[in-house]
């Protein structure tokens, strides 16, 4: 919703809104003329304005209530970027898919804003080297992140609409589970214009079921545009990119994993289909240090290292940790915060399966986000079925992050790498730790 409010802003409306806590998202809407209230409170609502609410937000939230009861106007999310991708005839280009959405868009939105092509964008995090996650330009691109999870992605028309992958996610709205998720990309690509393109990743076969459009495909196997003499090296990994058998580029990334490998092609076939000039954005791919919350280092003390991944599905998990292979005789440790009772309900076998060549598993308490708990799933069940599922110790640590913080740290030695991972609030795991760290130095000294 931030990026929302802040691409409004840009074009000169007036956004107030509320949230939780302070941020420095929320310092930085203030800064640019929006009203944000702390706590959700049915005060804060002006008698004449127009609500948008995400799907996180329950009925009996008090501002959403007082808009209903007042008849005011009550967008979704969706409908309004929506709207927002429509606006001076932009040429837009929609990211989507079980995973690497926030990636990908962030990349193309990278690449290009430092290419010189000052696309519009609104993403689903924080891009690190430009520090923002939307902005409003008169550039001639729109890029976003079309989110699937409540299946509001019917609403939005792109120009070209790239499809990373399909799994069972997101199971308490896709009660059916492949079925009910594959009816909603039908139906979404159904919509689109016939001057669309969809571009797919032809190595995933649901996306080969897909019917009804004119397609696409990048892959490393067969397919339009192809990932080819691919080197994994220490600091970067290299590749080079293939038009239907034609050499088109070689690409550098800095991105670890095979997963960024179709990250990245997925942006250079999108970019290259929607008249960008490759030549002239291909040397940013370099410079692309990730979004916000991927793989991301966020401390660092007395030889131990933190990162912290968004990483919240059991394949993102996979796709994290494998990640960390090239940190060579080093210990890793996989702290773990499950995300909303339904997933870990629906995919606890799937979990139990991601965790293959970490050194420990740290499980903490279950990040509800909105929903109420449901009865025998839960954080310490499923830290006991894991230690019979791997043989590396596993270990359940109860209370918020910075109890666990301060449980986990007098069993890390120096040269341990910490790896965070989830939607929730395990993103404070690395502040937490180096906080203890800075506790215990003074009290030594």
């Amino acid at each position: 919703m931030s990026g929302l409010a802040k691409y409004l802003l840009e074009r000169g409306c007036d956004v107030a809104g509320s949230d939780i806590k302070d941020s420095k998202y929320v310092d930085k809407l203030r800064k640019l003329g929006a009203v944000v209230h702390i706590g959700h409170k049915a005060e804060n609502l002006p008698d004449d304005c127009v609500v948008v609410a995400s799907t996180a937000i329950r009925e009996d939230n008090p501002e959403l209530m007082k808009a209903r009861k007042l008849g005011l106007k009550v967008y979704h999310r969706s409908d309004l970027l929506a709207e927002i991708s429509k606006m001076d005839d932009k040429f837009f280009i929609g990211y989507s898919g079980t995973h690497g959405k926030t990636t990908t868009s962030g990349l193309a939105s990278y690449v290009m804003e430092l290419a010189g092509y000052e696309p519009s964008f609104v993403v689903g995090g924080i891009i690190p080297e430009i520090g923002v996650n939307a902005q409003s330009t008169n550039g001639k691109y729109f890029a976003a992140e079309l989110d699937e999870s409540d299946g509001t992605i019917v609403k939005y028309s792109p120009n070209i609409c790239v499809i990373n992958n399909l799994e069972p996610d997101h199971l308490d709205f896709y009660k059916d589970g492949m079925k009910s998720l594959m009816a909603t990309f039908e139906k979404f690509i159904s919509n689109l214009s016939e001057n669309s393109i969809v571009l797919i990743n032809n190595d995933c076969e649901a996306l080969n079921q897909l019917h009804g459009h004119k397609t696409m495909s990048f892959g490393l196997n067969e397919a339009d545009y192809t990932a080819k003499n691919i080197v994994f090296g220490q600091d970067c990994t290299t590749f080079d990119v293939y038009l239907k058998g034609e050499f088109l580029t070689s690409l550098s990334i800095i991105l670890r994993g095979k997963h960024n490998v179709y990250n990245a092609l997925a942006v250079v076939a999108s970019l290259h289909l929607a008249g960008v000039d490759i030549e002239k954005v291909k040397r940013h791919f370099t410079t692309f240090t990730g979004m916000g919350r991927r793989f991301q280092k966020v401390a660092e003390f007395d030889g131990i290292t933190v990162y912290d991944d968004y990483a919240h599905h059991p394949t993102e998990i996979k796709a994290t940790l494998s990640s960390a292979v090239g940190f060579k005789n080093r210990k890793i440790v996989a702290v773990f915060q499950p995300h909303r009772f339904t997933r870990l309900k629906n995919l606890w076998d799937d979990f139990l399966g991601a965790f293959e060549g970490v050194d420990r598993v740290v499980v903490t308490d279950v990040y509800a986000a909105s929903e109420d708990p449901i009865e025998g799933v839960n954080s310490g069940k499923f830290a006991q079925d894991l230690r019979c599922k791997i043989n590396v110790p596993v270990d359940y640590i109860a209370g918020d992050i910075k109890t666990v913080a301060t449980e986990l740290f007098p069993s890390l030695d120096s040269g341990d790498v910490i790896i965070g991972l989830g939607a929730g609030t395990i993103t404070a795991l690395g502040k937490e730790l180096a906080a203890v760290n800075e506790e215990m130095v003074n009290v030594a000294s």
